[in-house]
């Protein structure tokens, strides 16, 4: 009796694992090594992917790292969705919330897009494209909070401060990427979600 050949993959899921395989190398480079340490000859030696069909995949490291950003907010942005959703409603709701935002925006998906802003802002051909990307990473999780935090918009003023949270976390989620920030994080955050607390009452 002959042995049983083994079932090969198909093409089209080889592809995807490769491809996956690119777009993680290039998230781990952003964050170990910043946009001007990062090429799409490291990628390739990290992802254990040949030149060749790198290039087929992500013709420019421009494509390389905007797909990686992109690919990575769609995985984040899910566990983001699903942590916001797990929230106990309760008088301490506010508070949890401002944590969550608080850890995703020190997160690994913050310091890659992060380098790739500062790139743009000096790179035309990346300008328009990471500007467009910008809208809809920021987009989304302001329509996340906004859903979290269980308010109306259409109130004047509470769309200024579901941005002014953002904001916040954002420029936390920067101090972080110097040092280790999380004590002071924690503080600001705890504070902030008394003072947006008793905003958001106010416009009701």
């Amino acid at each position: 009796m002959s042995p049983t050949a083994p079932s090969r993959v198909p093409q089209g899921e080889r592809s995807q694992a490769m491809r996956q395989r690119l777009l993680d190398a290039t998230v781990e480079c952003l964050v170990e090594r910043g946009w001007s340490g990062t090429s799409t000859v490291l990628v390739s030696e990290r992802a254990g992917v040949s030149r060749g069909a790198q290039l087929h995949h992500f013709p420019t490291k421009n494509h390389l790292v905007l797909a990686a950003v992109e690919h990575l907010w769609e995985s984040r942005g899910a566990a983001y969705r699903a942590a916001l959703a797990e929230l106990p409603a309760g008088p301490d709701r506010i508070r949890r919330i401002m944590h969550v935002l608080g850890e995703h925006f020190s997160s690994d998906l913050y310091v890659a897009a992060l380098e790739l802003w500062v790139a743009a802002r000096s790179d035309e051909s990346l300008h328009t494209a990471v500007v467009r990307l910008e809208h809809k990473i920021g987009g989304g999780a302001h329509r996340l909070t906004v859903e979290a935090l269980g308010v109306d918009e259409s109130v004047p003023g509470v769309r200024e401060l579901v941005q002014a949270t953002l904001d916040l976390v954002r420029g936390l989620g920067l101090a972080n990427t110097l040092t280790d920030d999380s004590a002071r994080r924690r503080r600001v955050l705890d504070r902030w979600a008394i003072t947006l607390g008793r905003a958001l009452e106010e416009l009701r």
